[in-house]
């Protein structure tokens, strides 16, 4: 055994001794975004020691809830952006202050890497990029995913939980989830992964991800899942995608040379969500409660920047879900009074279409109804003794301002009317750019959702800030980890790292 052998065994000992002691369960944040992960992890009673999340709007967001009570100074640390490919753990260690040392300072790290991290490299590099901390400088490709290694390598953590989309189990042929887990066995921990749906955890929207969790080996445990709390009933395209990322998994094969399977597949299904369980959270349940917003069809909005300057209150005549009670009382961040992120995009040519689609419409029907308008403008213009005429300047204008320019044979997904007694569909960083597949099913109020809303539809408690502007508030949403999944897998490494 290698003296950094017993080292890291000494590490771990110790770092199991002290939480067994009661003393807090220190986790770091590796692709942080706004936080998402680690909210549920603080919510499970996890201390976060920081993060590192290279968009500054994002890191902006995470140190002004998670370190909101801290000094400025201190706040202002947490606040800035960080590259992983360019951040060095032990420089990182030092610029937070965190102790006793490197090796000793973090137990958990958790991670979201950008699915685009998924690039051809490998077993030969993922040894160079943990055994050589330089080798991320040689090699772009290591700048990623690759550099969690590195900072395992570092802290030497008890446990570390990975987050993505599920075609990393199928990226180009190839399963990044065993190349990984083996890279992991080497370095001394047990290692499983699975797909895990939101819906299923009480987060009311359906949304697919891959999980992967690894215990050290002196733990003595092999790491689990939470089991569900709700029941749903999935639509069969989310099978279809399922059975395509596990394509790898079932298939058991050997893939090209470099990414050969060694020994049997990491692999678990996830836990059983029987009927028996409480339905999942509808839209209707997790959003209904908060105040309508109107006024973008009566001349009270305009295009713009939108800031979160204006209080929102709750409407106290409304109904307030189980769900929506947790989302206004989540420990820590309780609010009683209203919301400043309830804004909407100004969206004028697709109001009346909004007002006229049916729950659970998709573009195809929008782009018939908005033709049907398009057709009535045009006999109001007839009536009206003007009649514009196909190919005039005037024609092209008032279609220009009625029918979406897509192909409905080619964007059949690009819209869709939220059904109110159903969980959404998956929120995504799109959002950003346009809310179209998340359209209010309330059509007295003709919209997409607003940024409250999003927050809502992926469990993020109503005292939770974003920051700066709207179009960055989407995209950190979107982009987030559901904090009460969160929350439901930290319990389970909680009860491992405590011994329960």
């Amino acid at each position: 055994m290698h003296v950094s052998d017993i080292d890291t065994i000494k590490v771990v000992r110790w770092k199991l001794s002290r939480i067994r002691r009661g003393n807090p369960i220190r986790t770091l944040d590796l692709f942080a975004g706004c936080g998402g992960f680690s909210l549920g992890f603080q919510r499970a009673g996890f201390l976060l020691a920081g993060a590192v999340e290279k968009d500054p709007a994002a890191a902006s967001t995470y140190a002004a809830n998670f370190f909101r009570d801290c000094s400025d100074e201190i706040r202002e640390i947490h606040a800035r952006p960080r590259d992983i490919s360019k951040t060095d753990p032990a420089d990182l260690c030092a610029e937070l202050d965190l102790k006793p040392s490197l090796a000793g300072a973090i137990d958990v790290i958790i991670a979201g890497p950008p699915c685009q991290a998924y690039a051809r490299v490998g077993r030969a590099k993922l040894r160079q990029v943990y055994g050589d901390p330089q080798a991320y400088k040689r090699d772009t490709r290591a700048n990623l995913y690759l550099r969690l290694l590195d900072y395992v390598h570092a802290f030497r953590p008890l446990a570390v939980l990975l987050e993505n989309v599920p075609d990393a189990l199928n990226y180009g042929g190839c399963n990044i989830a065993e190349v990984i887990c083996d890279e992991l066995e080497t370095m001394g921990y047990v290692c499983a992964y699975t797909l895990l749906n939101a819906v299923f955890y009480g987060v009311p929207q359906i949304r697919e991800r891959m999980f992967l969790l690894a215990l050290h080996q002196e733990l003595a445990r092999t790491p689990t899942f939470p089991r569900p709390t709700h029941w749903c009933n999935l639509p069969r395209g989310y099978s279809a995608t399922r059975s395509v990322a596990l394509k790898s998994v079932l298939a058991n094969s050997n893939h090209e040379q470099h990414f050969l399977v060694r020994g049997p597949s990491h692999y678990v299904a996830p836990p059983a969500s029987p009927r028996s369980l409480v339905p999942a959270v509808s839209a209707e349940e997790a959003i209904g409660d908060l105040p309508p917003i109107t006024y973008h069809l009566n001349g009270g909005m305009k295009g713009g920047t939108r800031k979160f300057t204006t209080l929102a209150k709750y409407d106290r005549r409304r109904r307030v879900s189980h769900y929506a009670a947790m989302m206004r009382n989540w420990p820590g961040y309780e609010n009683s009074e209203g919301v400043r992120d309830h804004v909407i995009r100004w969206l004028p040519r697709d109001f009346d279409i909004f007002r006229r689609m049916q729950p659970g419409d998709q573009y195809p029907e929008a782009h018939r109804l908005a033709l049907a308008l398009f057709s009535e403008k045009l006999e109001s213009s007839r009536r009206g003794g003007r009649v514009p005429r196909p190919g005039t300047a005037e024609y092209e204008r008032l279609k220009k301002q009625t029918v979406p320019p897509y192909d409905a044979s080619k964007f059949p997904n690009k819209w869709w009317k939220i059904e109110p007694t159903k969980p959404v569909r998956t929120l995504t960083a799109h959002l950003g750019k346009d809310s179209y597949t998340h359209i209010h099913y309330d059509s007295s109020q003709a919209r997409t959702i607003s940024v409250r809303e999003a927050a809502r539809l992926q469990s993020f408690p109503d005292g939770f800030l974003f920051s700066p502007t709207m179009n960055a508030a989407f995209t950190q949403i979107g982009n987030a980890v559901p904090p009460l999944l969160a929350f439901a897998i930290a319990l389970e490494i909680r009860k491992a790292l405590e011994g329960r």
